[in-house]
């Protein structure tokens, strides 16, 4: 062929090429929440490069507060404009949804990360060094612990302002996460939040090896999680030539139409939906933390900083539980007797494995992750349900479980000796006669965890056994039950420690807090009692707010 009959052929494909681009069309408004949060994110970051170093910390609190409020307060305005009911619908050209089940969500997530940035600005809880008032993170991260330049670094009063930022970018990504509404989407929004928070685990100012070797753990186990998930992507892309959810949902129910020649080979192969289905699965309860894929939980949960422990505990469960509700209500509900079999065996071994393995745990956050593991069970049976009504108890259980571990997690940063916090249990011991007021409040979190009558946990159980027990799963709610006993036993234990043992002479103190922390396990504990007392509202907001747009 020619050189001129080349550059014709060049010519005449290139007539026009923006013309076969579409435009994107993005709904500005209805996505104010994420991009406010992402925004505010990178102006942390400029605040890093150009800031005095004494004014960053002050300069990062602000922006993050205010970016995490201004970003709830435009998830009312849209809840209150409609969207969440009569003007739902999927937005950026169907790659997220605006829907009840998101807004609801993402405003928890906001909400509780708006108090786990108070224990992260945490200033007084550690004894001054040098005359400057220490966080919980380390002075210079990137130094090596215990050289000259980490030394150098805590003499001259540094502090690692850069997780504000990072605690910004997991936000925007666990915003996306559950109102995702695309296979890509979902994934892009996995790795902006879980990259932070890998981050985020391995700046610890005590226990720096610890706080690195949990980052790395965790860090890697993600990444396998993250290549399940792409790889069941793929293979759900071959199935129905989309990644969008609409589409595959179409295929799944045989109610496609045109059907794209080059994939007609693959499309409707059976084998490709389940094996992508499961890895998709795999991807999502790793996040969520259910067992078999829980073996993260516990070394991430002891090695992190306590504050970023919090967050993430909360947090990233709100956002992993939302996509997998998304994923099997919009998604494969027309699989639904394919992976409810499965999902049911993945309930059963969390609840009791998380019970029965949390009776051994010695340290109070290893306790804590394994408790967490046993709700995520819980929660699980919830999903099962595939009624309305188990969308909306796994939404109330989400705020429920979120305000008491938040709550929880800041009792934990203020029982300390020298070297730092006191996490192992024996040190609690006659907390209640040191410092009543703290161990009361830990009492409580303890009672909540426990469902026992009158506290959050109380109600968010009754509602996901409830809807279990209404969509055919009452086998799933008697193990529950046992699981919950067994559960309630090593709260108790460590309660009956607090108040019924002799404290130890050379026991922990408890630090006295700013009002930051102050604030985070006040509205813990208020959230805790007012949801037990009086849950009706917000179990009717859970309610109005349960139906995914299709």
């Amino acid at each position: 062929m020619s050189a001129s009959a080349v550059h014709s052929l060049w010519t005449m494909g290139a007539v026009d090429p923006a013309s076969k681009i579409p435009t994107p069309h993005i709904e500005y408004a209805q996505l104010s929440p994420t991009l406010i949060v992402l925004g505010a994110a990178l102006l942390g970051v400029l605040v890093e490069a150009f800031v005095p170093r004494r004014n960053r910390y002050y300069a990062q609190v602000f922006l993050t507060v205010v970016a995490l409020a201004a970003s709830f307060a435009a998830v009312v305005a849209l809840a209150a404009g409609g969207y969440g009911s009569s003007k739902a619908h999927i937005a950026a050209m169907g790659a997220v949804a605006v829907d009840g089940p998101a807004l609801f969500l993402e405003g928890t997530i906001l909400l509780v990360a708006i108090f786990a940035v108070f224990t992260f600005a945490e200033r007084r809880l550690d004894p001054a060094a040098h005359g400057n008032r220490v966080d919980s993170f380390a002075a210079q991260a990137a130094s090596v612990p215990g050289s000259e330049s980490e030394q150098a670094a805590v003499k001259a009063g540094f502090t690692t302002t850069e997780v504000f930022p990072l605690v910004l970018f997991a936000v925007g990504g666990m915003l996306i996460f559950p109102a995702a509404n695309d296979l890509l989407t979902l994934f892009v929004a996995l790795e902006v939040f879980s990259l932070p928070l890998y981050l985020l685990c391995a700046v610890a100012r005590r226990k720096r090896l610890m706080s690195q070797e949990a980052a790395v753990k965790y860090f890697l186990l993600g990444a396998f999680s993250s290549a399940f998930l792409l790889f069941g992507i793929a293979l759900l892309y071959g199935y129905s030539g989309s990644v969008s959810y609409a589409r595959i949902a179409d295929v799944v129910n045989g109610t496609v139409q045109n059907v794209d020649p080059a994939l007609a080979d693959t499309m409707g192969n059976d084998a490709l939906l389940l094996i992508g289905g499961a890895m998709v699965l795999m991807g999502l309860l790793f996040k969520v933390g259910a067992v078999p894929f829980h073996m993260w939980t516990p070394d991430v949960y002891e090695g992190a900083p306590t504050p970023v422990t919090g967050f993430m505990a909360t947090a990233t469960k709100i956002a992993a539980f939302g996509a997998l509700l998304r994923l099997l209500y919009v998604v494969l509900p027309g699989m639904r007797w394919d992976w409810r079999p499965v999902m049911w065996g993945v309930a059963i071994i969390t609840m009791l494995g998380g019970a029965v393995v949390a009776i051994t745990q010695t340290d109070i956050k290893r306790l804590l992750a394994y408790s967490s593991i046993a709700h995520a069970g819980f929660i699980l049976a919830g999903v099962i349900a595939t009624t309305p009504d188990g969308v909306s108890s796994v939404l109330f259980y989400l705020v429920a479980y979120s305000f008491t571990t938040i709550g929880a997690f800041a009792v934990v940063t203020l029982v300390r000796d020298a070297g730092g916090e006191a996490t192992h249990l024996s040190k609690w011991a006659g907390l209640g006669r040191r410092s009543p007021l703290v161990a009361a409040v830990f009492a409580v979190f303890l009672l909540a965890f426990a469902g026992i009558p009158l506290t959050s946990g109380f109600s968010g159980k009754f509602a996901v056994f409830k809807a279990a027990a209404d969509g055919g799963a009452s086998g799933l709610v008697v193990v529950g039950v046992i699981s919950s006993a067994i559960a309630a036993f090593f709260y108790i234990r460590v309660i009956v420690l607090m108040f019924f043992s002799e404290p130890k002479v050379e026991g922990p103190t408890v630090a006295v807090p700013s009002p930051l922390t102050m604030a985070t396990i006040a509205v813990g504990a208020a959230v805790t009692v007012v949801l037990g007392v009086a849950p009706q509202y917000f179990l009717d907001l859970a309610g109005q707010a349960s139906v995914f747009v299709r």
